[in-house]
């Protein structure tokens, strides 16, 4: 196998919120939360549970890989060939938290897939901020 074919792409996005870990954690790992900023879905943070996030597009298939609470959420995320994992890490500030997701795992020829993500994250991120900001 040669070096191109084993390269992946990530998208990153962070962002300091003004929120505790535990707070947002909420947001990332309770059902109803989750389908408030992402997608409808069926998720436990437990490792090893499948679960599907769906939206009108179509469905994500995911597994949860890690789980450390108020502090990192890990899943695989497939759809439409894609394998990639995404991961979440929460690191206290002084003012909040910096929250961090990974989507890794995109091959260079799922140009489609990456921008998409690079262009889907930023929004669900905007989406999560407004839960935080009406939730107790």
């Amino acid at each position: 196998m040669n070096e191109e074919s084993t390269e992946r792409l990530s998208v990153v996005v962070e962002r300091e919120l003004p929120h505790p870990p535990e707070k947002i954690w909420r947001a990332l790992t309770q059902p109803q939360l989750i389908e408030a900023w992402l997608m409808k879905n069926d998720f436990k943070p437990v490792v090893d549970h499948h679960f599907s996030l769906s939206a009108d597009w179509g469905a994500v298939d995911c597994q949860v890989l890690a789980v450390e609470p108020d502090k990192t959420l890990s899943y695989t995320w497939a759809a439409y060939g894609l394998e990639s994992v995404v991961t979440w890490t929460l690191t206290p500030t002084s003012t909040g938290t910096l929250l961090r997701m990974e989507q890794a795992g995109f091959r260079p020829d799922q140009q489609q897939a990456y921008q998409g993500a690079r262009g889907g994250w930023p929004r669900f991120f905007a989406a999560l901020e407004q839960v935080l900001a009406r939730t107790d």
